[in-house]
């Protein structure tokens, strides 16, 4: 259970980061006129690539019989699945609450609208890349094998 715990905060921590460059990256382009959906794509690509190369180096035990590009490709339909959701749930908070809400458009500017569907899209999202990648990507036994470890020294 130890293991799982830190496990997620370091997820969280690579999450937290990922969102950052993902985040400015969105708000960036919207703020130069790009589309925002368009820029939402953008920047969950590139942070995907980042969350990947992280993700393996500090969160999750490769599995040993997995070919990498193998696991790439894995993560990356994954990820292509939760930038589909990421972008449901953005379109979701702008397209059909934001713009349809002439209270909201009142006091609300679109671009913290933008940001706001972000941040819900990427709580949303964060929890199905964490659950998918540990089922999909990790090592079955890295858990019980650390689990084992530390009750071998709670013995001693």
């Amino acid at each position: 259970m130890k293991k799982l715990l830190e496990q997620i905060v370091k997820f969280g921590f690579v999450g937290a980061f990922c969102f950052v460059i993902d985040f400015v990256i969105v708000m960036g382009l919207t703020y130069i006129g790009v589309h925002y959906l368009i820029a939402g794509a953008s920047g969950f690509v590139i942070s995907v690539v980042v969350n990947y190369l992280l993700s393996f180096k500090f969160v999750f035990e490769r599995k040993q019989d997995m070919d990498r590009r193998a696991e790439f490709v894995i993560f990356v339909i994954l990820s292509v699945i939760g930038l589909g959701l990421n972008e449901l749930f953005i379109w979701l908070s702008v397209d059909v609450v934001y713009m349809h809400s002439d209270l909201l458009m009142k006091y609300i500017d679109y671009n913290i609208a933008v940001a706001g569907g972000k941040i819900f899209a990427t709580g949303l999202v964060m929890i199905y890349n964490f659950v998918t990648r540990k089922l999909f990507l990790e090592q079955k036994n890295a858990g019980k094998q650390d689990e084992e470890n530390e009750k071998k020294e709670q013995v001693v």
